[in-house]
Formats: C-alpha cells, sequence, structure tokens
C-alpha cells in the first residue's frame, strides 16, 4: 500500500490537519484557520509530499465547504468520515485527551485503513439550493410546533374552554386569537358580530367557528388571574403561528420549483407516498446519487431500516435497527410508507398485512 493519507478535522474557525504516510507515520500537522489561502497552501505542502494523496474529513458541509470546494477543485480524492464514528474509532488509539490533532490522526488513519467511507458528494448550486431550502423549512415547521405550543399553553391557563374547543392547525382559529382571546369579549360580541368580523378577514366556516367560541365563552364566567397580559401573549403567540405559516407556504413554493428543475424528480417522485416535499427532502439526502450505494440494502441501512443483528444479545424488545443511520432520509421513508396507504392499493394491501388483529 503506497500513498499519503490526509485527514481534517473540521471546525467553524480553523482546521487541523495531519498527514500519514503507507505505514501511519506523521509527516505533517498543522492547524490553519478556515481561510482561502491559509487552505491553498495547506494542499500545496501535503501534495509535496507525494501526488497520491487520499484526503478525509468529518463534516461535509458548513464550516468544511470552504476546504472542499478548494480539495474538489484540485482534483482530489475526498473521503467524508463520521464524527460519530471517529469518536468511536478514538477509544483504540493511545491516549485520552480529546484535541483537534488526535482526531486528525483518527481520520487519516481511518482513512487509510478502511475501505467502506464513501466519497465526499459536492452537489451542484441547484442541489445545494434545495438543501438549504429544505432545511430552513424543518426549522420553519419545528418554530412552529413550539409557538402552537406556548399558544395552546397560555390559552389552557386563560380560556380552557375554547382551547379544548380550536384547532389551532387551521389559519380561522388562529385569526379569531388575534382579535379575541378572553371570556368576556368574545360574549360581548355575540355569535353574530364575531361571524361578521371574521367574514371580513376571510375565514372559512366563519358562522360555525363564531358559534363554537361563544358557546365557550358562556361556559366561563370568572377571569383568572393576570387575564390581561395572558391575553396579549395569546395575541402575540397567535400572529406568530400566522407568520410562520405564510413563511412555510412560501418555502414549499421554493422547494417545489427547485424539485422540478432536479433531473431525477419524475423518477423521485414515481416511487409511491412520495411527493415534492418529501423528493426533495429525498435528494437533499441523497445527493440524488444512487451511485454512492453498491445496493438497495445499504441505501436502507443508510436509512435506518436494516434490522439490527441478535448476535450479541442486545435485545430491546422486538425491534432491531441501526443505531447509526441518517435520520432525515429515514424520515421520507417512513413518511412516504404512510401517504402510500392513501395514494397506493399495493401499499395499502402490503401494510394490510401487518395489522393487528
Amino acid at each position: 500500500m503506497t500513498g499519503i493519507w490526509a485527514g481534517i478535522d473540521a471546525g467553524k474557525g480553523h482546521h487541523h490537519c495531519v498527514a500519514l504516510d503507507a505505514q501511519g507515520g506523521k509527516l505533517l500537522s498543522r492547524r490553519i484557520a478556515n481561510d482561502e489561502p491559509e487552505l491553498l497552501k495547506l494542499i500545496a505542502d501535503v501534495l509535496a509530499l507525494g501526488e497520491d494523496v487520499t484526503w478525509a474529513i468529518d463534516l461535509a458541509d458548513g464550516g468544511a465547504a470552504l476546504v472542499i470546494a478548494l480539495l474538489v477543485g484540485h482534483g482530489q480524492r475526498v473521503l467524508y468520515i463520521p464524527g460519530r464514528t471517529v469518536n468511536r474509532a478514538s477509544a483504540g488509539y493511545r491516549g485520552e485527551g480529546k484535541t483537534d490533532a488526535r482526531d486528525a490522526v483518527v481520520i487519516a488513519d481511518q482513512a487509510r485503513m478502511r475501505r467502506d467511507l464513501m466519497p465526499v458528494n459536492v452537489a451542484d448550486d441547484d442541489l445545494t439550493e434545495l438543501r438549504l431550502t429544505t432545511r430552513r423549512r424543518t426549522d420553519l415547521v419545528c418554530d412552529r410546533t413550539r409557538a402552537v405550543n406556548r399558544l395552546r399553553g397560555m390559552l389552557t391557563s386563560l380560556f380552557p374552554a375554547l382551547e379544548r374547543t380550536l384547532d389551532l392547525s387551521n389559519n380561522g382559529p388562529l385569526v379569531l386569537l388575534t382579535g379575541y382571546q378572553t371570556p368576556a369579549g368574545i360574549r360581548r360580541m355575540g355569535a353574530s358580530r364575531l361571524e361578521t368580523w371574521l367574514r371580513n378577514r376571510k375565514v372559512r366556516g366563519c358562522a360555525s367557528l363564531a358559534r363554537l367560541a361563544v358557546d365557550a365563552a358562556e361556559r366561563q364566567h370568572t377571569a383568572v388571574p393576570g387575564e390581561k397580559a395572558t391575553a396579549r401573549m395569546v395575541h402575540t403567540l397567535a400572529r406568530e403561528v400566522m407568520d410562520l405559516n405564510e413563511k412555510i407556504a412560501e418555502a414549499d413554493a421554493a422547494i417545489q420549483a427547485a424539485f422540478q428543475a432536479q433531473p431525477h424528480a419524475e423518477i423521485v417522485t414515481s416511487m409511491p407516498g412520495i411527493g415534492p416535499l418529501l423528493g426533495a427532502e429525498f435528494l437533499a439526502a441523497t445527493g440524488g446519487d444512487m451511485a454512492l450505494f453498491a445496493s438497495p440494502d445499504r441505501l436502507a441501512t443508510y436509512a435506518g431500516l436494516a434490522p439490527a443483528p441478535r448476535d450479541s444479545g442486545k435485545i430491546s424488545g422486538n425491534r432491531h435497527r441501526p443505531t447509526r443511520y441518517h435520520r432525515g432520509l429515514q424520515r421520507v421513508f417512513y413518511m412516504s410508507a404512510m401517504s402510500s396507504l392513501t395514494c397506493c392499493p399495493d401499499s395499502r394491501r402490503y401494510y394490510g398485512r401487518f395489522q393487528v388483529q
């Protein structure tokens, strides 16, 4: 075995690079700033040690994006080794202190010995946009979930009967809460005036919503302590959820447009239960390059769908799955399986076999 293996422990402001020879001897160890001139000098110095260089790094994006782009631009082969793998492998090396230099040695040495590391998949601009927009949408959905939970908590402490009545996943109840939050305020409006108020704001089903709100108000005639302050907070949170709904809708439109521009969009959406949103998440997780997976089993393992072996006696109930997998890709397959139940008769028959009698 000949060649040089360069391991990079990536960080936000600085990286640490260690280069090893074929026998594991250290040829270079250097801390470099995450800055193009220093990174270019590092690449030149490592290439000066020998032409056959294999690079390995523990991040595939984020703070490592610049150094990966420079390496790919110089025609270098770059392997990805997850940070979790590095941490586990470190236990087999001498010493207990965790430093960037030590991690870089582990990364380089693992790249030297292993043959199962995947190359870094450098995305084009369209796929990068898809990844960014899907991540942004995930962040917005998480923010909305937190805001809705806070809103429900506030509304329960203020007006529990109304909280039980409203479906906050719809826009109409949120519009109602931006105007009226207390039992007394809703009773003063009455069903007819409240219906007109909601209709002027283009709320669907305004008549039934107004009646439900007034019925709830008739069941509570006591003002809780801090009612005014809580009502203001309910108004603020309802407006926040509405704003997040608008941002999520904008992100959905951007994702759909970016997804349709992908060459594999039609093939991906041909799978049962996968539409533009799940298809975009699938491409973002895999890079759209199935050549990275030698077989369907490798893809299933990467998604955490392949069963884990029972050999070592580590049995937890009747479920066995790998502890290392791509959670985003696993979500795509689970969500597509649920969606396929409503749109694909073959999937409905298949999953029907597992129903508990």
